[in-house]
């Protein structure tokens, strides 16, 4: 009897083709209204009265402006930059570190067991969590905007505004932290009626002292980037100094510029991670990084770095905080309340909460593809002279801020949602492209070299052994940065790049506070979704 032969399998055909595809089109079918209302019009970049403006414009970038004068004025700015975002640190410390020990349940007397106190106990926990969620839910560049009008041009508003949200962003992470590790200890403490602070010092501290040390020096890096953003809209630094040469289309200058931003971050890059590395060569000493000799060094340079700063930048907190001061600012937020809240005003604020979001999500996809296409060579897998190459396109990439690529777009495609998503593109390749690539190297290479060693080709190799090995740790790094992307798509408009920021900006232009209002609220309430969305997620990939 015959028995039936087995359908021969084509090794050149791909068997997961038309699963591949199906899910593709799904894709685009649940993309296609992001891209209508994201207003994705490739084909702007290359109008030719787009080409010729864009051209004619960064043919002014040469030569570099090295005047004596202007130079002079850039290393002013740049110390500012540096000091704002030292001085805004410490004053987050000022405030995330309290609210950290007084939000956290560790260090919490009445969750030890039932008892009078407990209810209050997870009332003051609710409430101060509520009060994060509104420091951090505010983008810095808002509470920089609204400080500007009541203070006026300079540093200040800069400061207050990485005080405030950073100061929500620490607290938040240093009660996470504090939570996470070996709680055990500070309860015996408290246990013992010893009080919140012995718990800290002697419970907490020593195990988590590491990780908080290292999460406030990666905010120090954060809050450099920050401070050059803000001055955008006329708190100091090289971003102000930036806006201005934008604004007079002087390219020279705005050359210089750009050239500082990349050395800047980079050098703030290399002293973070090597600040990190220290604090982990301590912890793995067997010394905590405050209490080991190194530590008082570093504790005593932060001093003085802290100090410098605050005397470079000549605030004059006395005055900004004197009655007449207090009683303008009193009266600036008043304005703000009731919010508007008419119909055809919450409908259009309800489109821009859609449009930042398909900002954000058609920008990070766009960053997904190009952070691929870096990564790939940036992994070493094409020689030395490639991955170098890629290495310096990316860091370039990332070292422009969201909110300076944007001015740039705008120049190339107008106004409207398509420039912050290409801003969103160009500076989010640049971030996961180098995530992307130290996953590709650190992918365990035994799948990949057992489908060459069986004559499947390089490209077949990377799809089917290396690619399945690192996706759960690209899914999650992706996801990271859309939730940092919603975020930063809510102010790209600043500069006329469409979403809930450019409807905030022209509200405050025309001193509509009750309208700006809502505007915010949208903020608020847009950021504590994606804290919950992002959160379970988390969950769901842990």
């Amino acid at each position: 009897m015959n028995r039936a032969q087995p359908a021969a399998v084509n090794p050149l055909r791909d068997p997961a083709a038309l699963t591949r595809s199906t899910a593709f089109l799904l894709a685009l079918v649940v993309l296609w209204p992001l891209l209508v209302v994201a207003e994705f019009k490739p084909g702007a970049l290359f109008d030719p009265q787009n080409l010729k403006t864009t051209g004619s414009f960064l043919a002014g970038f040469l030569p570099p402006e090295t005047g004596a004068e202007f130079l002079s004025h850039l290393v002013r700015a740049t110390l500012e930059t540096l000091a704002i975002a030292t001085a805004g640190i410490a004053l987050a410390l000022l405030i995330g570190i309290p609210l950290a020990l007084l939000s956290t349940r560790v260090l919490a007397v009445a969750e030890i067991g039932p008892g009078p106190g407990l209810r209050r106990s997870q009332f003051i926990h609710y409430g101060l969590r509520a009060l994060l969620t509104v420091l951090r839910g505010v983008p810095e560049l808002v509470w920089a905007l609204l400080f500007v009008r009541v203070f006026g041009l300079g540093p200040a508003a800069g400061v207050l505004a990485l005080a405030l949200t950073y100061g929500g962003m620490l607290a938040k992470v240093y009660a996470e932290i504090l939570e996470s590790g070996e709680s055990r200890p500070a309860r015996a403490i408290l246990e013992a009626g010893g009080s919140r602070l012995q718990a800290l010092l002697y419970g907490l501290l020593p195990g988590s002292a590491q990780e908080l040390t290292s999460y406030t020096v990666y905010r120090w890096e954060c809050a450099v980037r920050a401070s050059v953003v803000m001055g955008f809209v006329g708190a100091g630094g090289l971003g102000q100094l930036m806006d201005q040469a934008m604004r007079m289309f002087n390219g020279g200058e705005a050359s210089t510029i750009l050239l500082t931003f990349l050395a800047l971050v980079l050098a703030a890059d290399a002293l973070s991670g090597f600040l990190r590395q220290w604090v982990g060569r301590a912890g793995t000493d067997g010394r905590v990084a405050g209490v080991s000799g190194g530590g008082y060094v570093m504790a005593l340079c932060a001093s003085l770095s802290v100090l410098a700063s605050f005397s470079y930048l000549n605030l004059g907190f006395g005055e900004l905080f004197s009655s007449e001061s207090l009683r303008l600012m009193v009266g600036f937020l008043v304005s703000f309340f009731p919010p508007e809240l008419a119909v055809g005003w919450l409908s259009r604020v309800g489109y821009g909460v859609i449009e930042t979001l398909a900002i954000s999500a058609v920008g990070t996809l766009l960053a997904v593809l190009g952070g691929l296409i870096f990564a790939l060579p940036a992994s070493g897998r094409y020689g030395l002279l490639a991955g170098q190459a890629s290495r310096f396109v990316l860091n370039a990439l990332r070292s422009v801020p969201e909110l300076v690529w944007a001015t740039l777009t705008v120049l190339s495609v107008g106004l409207g949602p398509f420039a912050g998503v290409l801003a969103l593109a160009l500076h989010t390749t640049g971030v996961l492209g180098r995530l992307f690539a130290e996953s590709l190297q650190n992918a365990p290479a035994a799948p990949r070299d057992a489908l060459l060693d069986a004559g499947a080709r390089p490209g077949a190799a990377f799809l089917y052994g290396t690619l399945p090995e690192v996706t759960p740790q690209l899914l999650a790094y992706s996801l990271y940065r859309w939730e940092m992307n919603i975020r930063m798509a809510a102010i790209l408009g600043f500069v006329g790049a469409g979403g809930l920021g450019q409807l905030l900006y022209f509200e405050l232009s025309l001193f509509r506070y009750a309208e700006a209002s809502t505007v915010i609220a949208a903020m608020l309430l847009l950021s504590i979704a994606v804290d919950a969305t992002s959160a379970a997620l988390r969950r769901r990939l842990a």
